[in-house]
């Protein structure tokens, strides 16, 4: 078999598996629902590598195994920080006008450029606008810093913890790879495990090229890359973890002090 067939026909296995899991997380979501009938029960997630969800029902936190979930234990109904209130529904995704957008990310480490992708990620690249334009990022930091297995940093929790988020969470996931590869520079949403639906203002930003596993409800929304500033973040986590630890707060303290958007 030459190698464009053998990449054509592994590339076909990807897509049927991927397939294959969006199918049984249907099914299990439909399960879920009949249960609720007869009883109320609280869901815990648990994130395999935690890469925070941030919304009020559903925050990340990055755990030392290989891909981005959410806590949900620290949940609360409304997010407890200075942040400005949210509306209680996410924004149209017409927002994102099905076109590239820009970022600019002033931080304390160094300043980051981004595209944001309203085309293949509208409902995110809409979240994210918003956001920024509320000024609900400002002030916020980075909170969370993986450097290995994954290699990411997380900013976007109003706690500062990996928890909470805006009044409002959002899905289904929107542009994530499919061979679960995110290369150095990607820019996506954190949500809660096996949760499509639990995505709010958490993102982690790739500094080195990353293998993050799908689970049941697929991969990860991708809805930019660096265009500037990737050295800045290779930098914060060249220093390593707080404490000497593999996940956790970085050794050098990323706020985000504006983020402008256009």
């Amino acid at each position: 078999m030459s190698p464009n067939k053998r990449e054509r026909e592994y590339a076909r296995r990807r897509h049927e598996q991927w397939m294959e899991r969006q199918r049984t997380s249907k099914m299990r979501r439909r399960r879920t629902r009949i249960a609720a009938v007869a009883a109320v029960g609280v869901l815990g997630i648990v994130g395999v590598i935690a890469l925070v969800s941030q919304t009020a029902n559903k925050s990340a936190a990055v755990s030392s195994s290989s891909s981005p979930t959410t806590s949900s234990a620290a949940a609360s109904a409304t997010p407890t920080s200075t942040s400005p209130s949210t509306a209680a529904t996410p924004p149209s995704p017409a927002l994102a006008e099905a076109r590239a957008w820009t970022a600019d990310l002033t931080t304390s480490a160094g300043n980051l450029g981004i595209t944001l992708d309203g085309v293949l990620a509208p409902q995110a690249v809409a979240s994210f606008v918003y956001l920024a334009r509320l000024g609900y990022f400002d002030n916020l930091t980075c909170h969370r810093l993986t450097v290995t297995g994954i290699f990411v940093l997380q900013c976007g929790s109003p706690t500062g913890t990996s928890t909470g988020g805006p009044n409002y969470s959002f899905g289904p996931v929107e542009n994530a790879p499919a061979d679960n590869v995110y290369p150095a520079g990607t820019v996506a949403m954190a949500r809660a495990g096996n949760n499509a639906n639990s995505q709010g203002s958490q993102f982690f930003i790739v500094y080195k090229d990353s293998t993050i596993p799908a689970d049941t409800a697929g991969g990860y929304t991708v809805f930019g890359h660096l265009t500037t500033g990737l050295d800045v973040v290779t930098t914060v986590a060249a220093s390593g973890v707080s404490g000497g630890k593999t996940d956790g707060p970085p050794s050098i303290p990323v706020t985000i002090q504006g983020v402008a958007v256009k």
